[in-house]
């Protein structure tokens, strides 16, 4: 049985629940489609609805009250949204939205919370993968002190092909520069760069990955810590080509 309903989802979170806790979830989700730029949560609102993304990508975003943005975090098949749902808190002050279009089971927040409270196994996980995110906005907050622009760009595009499939990725420049807070012609130049070491082809709004080992070896120590800590919290990430 519990490979049965392991078998139904591509989220790694879910394919990682034992049956018990599977069947707990599996009454209370829905499978949604969620469009590029679809909004999931709004800064000191409460969201509706938790999302255990299968594919396509989510950014969290954080903006100062001056309408300074930054992303913070980006969440793919790996995870889930909020967090602040499993900590029992009723919101919290960034907002995410879709940076690549994808699909989800969602759920109602109240129904996640009975589900966390009743199932042991259900808390654990998801309070890992709360850890894990944490991890991975400190190292981005790093990244953006001490890194160039171009180590930062490979570091968000191997992110992003992590939790892609195939090697193109659906971006734009003007998401680009407000993921990596920076105008748009660092962007434009740090696209150059990699693609002048052949490391990626870039066009009309898609990345392609061309030499992913080579991409990683130029994002030197931009990348790879909180991917490592993701591991050892939860295990790898479920490959891409899985369907």
């Amino acid at each position: 049985m519990a490979d049965v309903w392991q078998g139904r989802f591509r989220n790694n979170l879910l394919r990682r629940l034992p049956e018990t806790s599977l069947e707990r979830f599996a009454g209370r989700l829905e499978r949604i489609e969620l469009p590029r730029l679809y909004q999931l949560s709004s800064p000191h609102q409460p969201m509706e609805h938790a999302y255990f993304f299968e594919n396509g990508i989510a950014s969290v975003v954080v903006r100062s009250p001056e309408g300074q943005h930054s992303e913070i975090g980006i969440i793919g098949r790996d995870g889930m949204c909020p967090t602040s749902a499993v900590l029992d808190v009723d919101a919290d002050p960034f907002s995410i939205h879709m940076q690549m279009q994808g699909q989800a089971y969602r759920i109602p927040v109240p129904d996640l919370k009975a589900v966390l409270a009743e199932d042991r196994e259900v808390h654990r996980l998801l309070s890992r993968y709360t850890q894990a995110l944490a991890v991975q906005q400190a190292y981005t907050a790093l990244s953006n002190a001490v890194h160039h622009i171009d180590e930062r760009l490979a570091r968000w595009i191997l992110m992003c092909h992590d939790r892609a499939d195939g090697s193109d990725i659906s971006l734009t420049h003007e998401f680009m520069s407000i993921m990596l807070a920076v105008r748009r012609p660092s962007v434009t130049t740090a696209l150059h760069v990699l693609e002048g070491k052949k490391l990626i082809y870039s066009e009309r709004g898609v990345v392609s990955v061309r030499n992913r080992a080579g991409l990683e070896a130029f994002a030197r120590d931009a990348y790879g810590e909180c991917e490592k800590e993701y591991e050892r919290l939860i295990g790898t990430i479920v490959s891409r080509s899985v369907i």
